[in-house]
């Protein structure tokens, strides 16, 4: 029982599941990281020979991870910066009560329902040199590129996951907009405010929260998105768009070199671990020093 007198045991099957999924594989990969582990010793994995902190120290240098986490910061960035505002727009548009309400909100949600695997061979077929893209590009009169190779992929990857993952902020946007009484938006009418002014003084300050949540999820995800350059690019992928999880990837089953991927993988846990932490404490998730007596 805990202060309250809650049952805790009732989430033993549940800590204990957590446990064998993450617990256990994050344990070996701890090891591995630690360990020469390769194509030659995997065999007698238990057997693979202990080197320390070198997998890390490589990892740092001739691995090539900062390079790739360069590319995944920017690449999670640069998504979360341009997908959010569309959320909020879309979130806008159908919070309040108009005809068809229920028919735009379920379009809206139809690239967040799409799997990543079905969305990156859609994109992958339409961004070829003789796909969909380039038609209606040179319909338009404007030239066709190449998307798939070349110095165009990096924004290829960031146009893709924008269209595939804008309708996630969307939707924790409208959540929060749900949230505020009908009342202050009637205060604010009384008042004479413009519908900008009551966007600004009404509506975002009380998004804060939800927004904060959206924008840290969206960009954690883009940040350990492997699906969506995997198979948009395949693999071997462009230097431009070779990501951290591509770069993982790689390195452990192109190279097998599972130590040093096993390296590179704890030390982007680290890396996704610091906002998270961050945000956890400016909410008083944790940290938080308990005055009860």
């Amino acid at each position: 029982m805990g202060r309250e007198r809650r049952p805790l045991w009732l989430m033993l099957p549940g800590g204990i599941l957590l446990l064998l999924v993450v617990g256990v594989p994050f344990a070996l990969a701890a090891w591995m990281g630690f360990s020469g582990l390769d194509q030659y010793s995997l065999r007698e994995w238990l057997q693979a020979p202990w080197v320390g902190l070198a997998n890390f120290v490589e990892a740092l240098g001739s691995a090539g991870m900062p390079h790739a986490l360069w590319l995944s910061v920017s690449f999670s960035l640069l998504t979360t910066v341009f997908a959010a505002p569309i959320g909020i727009v879309a979130a806008l548009t159908v919070n309040g009560r108009m005809r068809g309400r229920a028919l735009v909100r379920s379009i809206y949600l139809v690239p967040y329902v799409i799997p990543q695997f079905v969305t990156a061979m859609l994109w992958r077929v339409m961004l070829q040199p003789d796909g969909a893209v380039n038609r209606a590009l040179e319909s338009l009169g404007l030239p066709a590129g190449q998307w798939l190779i070349g110095p165009n992929t990096f924004w290829t990857l960031v146009f893709v996951d924008v269209w595939a993952s804008w309708a996630f902020i969307y939707m924790l946007t409208l959540a929060g907009l749900q949230t505020i009484p009908a009342e202050q938006y009637e205060a604010a009418d009384m008042d004479g405010v413009t519908w900008w002014q009551k966007i600004r003084y009404v509506v975002l300050p009380q998004l804060r929260g939800p927004l904060s949540l959206a924008l840290l999820l969206s960009t954690l995800h883009h940040f350990n998105n492997f699906t969506l350059p995997f198979v948009l690019f395949g693999t071997p992928a462009p230097e431009a768009v070779s990501v951290l999880p591509i770069a993982i990837y790689q390195i452990s089953f192109q190279v097998f070199r599972f130590g040093l991927g096993a390296a590179m993988s704890i030390l982007s846990l680290v890396v996704v671990a610091v906002p998270a932490v961050l945000y956890l404490r400016s909410v008083g998730l944790i940290g938080r020093r308990d005055h009860e007596a």
